[in-house]
């Protein structure tokens, strides 16, 4: 693990086995009948050996080619796949590797295995998957082409194991799984700080990865209130069941901002559409997720929207990887399913954290985040991951917990 975190600290900076010999036998012609015997029965491990130096050599440029696949939305969408999309460009331009994306057709396994497929058959033998719904794609795909290297991004083992009866054949895939309740908390921690009593939540579909953003949200809100004092702090708590804003949605967040939320920390793909749309009308605020969301929805929305974003280090888990590959490093991540979060007290070296672009005040500013970074990462605060209740709780704050919207 340590060896691990060495490698993804290295990713996070930069962005950014040499094969065995032997000595040639004897023709088969040449050795006598039981040399020869003995030589046909060590082909097949003489074969596999040989095939699993290869893996592990450096790749060339001309070798390696990668291909991303969309998942809900697309290459524009300010969140998971915009950010793994400029990622895996960037990288492939820099290395000289050919690179392409493709997107489904529709919101189904079948349309995401598809294009899995044509990727394979257009000689891609990288796929990088970003996002929890290639689950069962990726248990039907990758067992079908050993040779193919898949990298997921926030598909988790309670995902890949989700599917059929037989057990999951992963020996080709690396996941990178993230600590959301520690971005969530921080995003908590901060709203109250900043002066804000009135927050709400509103999650996209009730997965794991947006539940553990709303429960951290809901610790750090709770306990940045017990720290300051701060009474009469209320969350509204919804999911909108879908990753994307809607005018039901936009109709429930026009309820809320109307009601007195201040801010709302919009947590799945597009779905901070229909926050950011009721925030508009009375000067209501947002929280942004997964990336620094910020540009987005000041620039669409209002300057000044947004407060901060509770962020993944999509970015620099796509170029460890792509590096990891080119350098002949696969071996260190294949079949592997990592938590990343929080490795080291600097706030910028982490896989969880807030933007620069937060709005830094007296109440909180970036000093006191610097300092929240160090408690966590010590273990002097300590956030739960667990999200087996149904809905979150809290002693020092009110949770106005609503379910589905839609």
């Amino acid at each position: 693990m340590k060896k691990l975190v060495a490698l993804l600290l290295a990713g996070t900076m930069a962005l950014s086995m040499v094969a065995c010999g032997g000595t040639a036998a004897p023709a088969a012609s040449e050795a006598p009948a039981e040399e020869a015997a003995s030589e046909e029965a060590a082909e097949p491990a003489a074969e596999e050996a040989t095939e699993e130096a290869a893996a592990e050599a450096p790749a060339e440029a001309g070798d390696m080619t990668v291909a991303m696949i969309t998942d809900y939305g697309d290459i524009t969408d300010q969140s998971f796949n915009q950010t793994t999309y400029e990622a895996a460009k960037a990288f492939c331009e820099a290395n000289g590797i050919d690179f392409t994306y493709y997107k489904p057709e529709g919101d189904s396994d079948a349309e995401r295995e598809a294009m899995v497929d044509k990727a394979v058959a257009d000689g891609y033998n990288v796929i990088i998957m970003p996002g929890f719904a290639f689950a069962n794609c990726i248990y039907d795909e990758a067992p079908m082409y050993p040779d193919v290297k898949f990298v997921a991004l926030d598909v988790s083992e309670g995902d890949l194991t989700a599917y059929g009866e037989r057990e999951f054949e992963g020996a080709n895939v690396f996941s990178a799984v993230y600590q959301e309740e520690l971005a969530g908390y921080m995003a908590g921690v901060a709203a109250v700080k900043m002066g804000y009593t009135k927050l709400g939540f509103l999650g996209g579909m009730a997965v794991p990865a947006v539940i553990r953003y709303g429960y951290g949200f809901v610790q750090g809100a709770n306990d940045a209130a017990a720290e300051i004092g701060a009474e009469g702090v209320e969350i509204n708590y919804a999911y909108g069941n879908q990753f994307y804003g809607d005018a039901d949605i936009t109709a429930a967040m026009d309820t809320w901002y109307q009601g007195g939320t201040e801010v709302v920390f919009a947590c799945g793909g597009g779905i901070y559409t229909s926050a950011a749309e009721a925030a508009a009308k009375v000067d209501g605020k947002v929280i942004g997720v997964d990336v620094d969301q910020k540009a987005i929805i000041d620039g669409d929305y209002g300057e000044g929207m947004t407060v901060t974003s509770a962020m993944k280090g999509l970015g620099a888990t796509v170029n460890t990887l792509l590096s990891a590959i080119k350098e002949g490093n696969w071996g260190e991540y294949a079949g592997k399913i990592e938590t990343l979060g929080l490795v080291s007290e600097n706030p910028e070296e982490n896989y969880v954290q807030l933007p620069s672009t937060t709005s830094w005040g007296d109440s909180f500013t970036e000093v006191d985040y610097k300092t929240l970074v160090a408690d966590l990462f010590s273990g002097k605060i300590t956030v739960s991951d667990d999200i087996s209740a149904e809905e979150p709780s809290a002693d020092n704050v009110t949770v106005n917990f609503q379910g589905n919207i839609k």
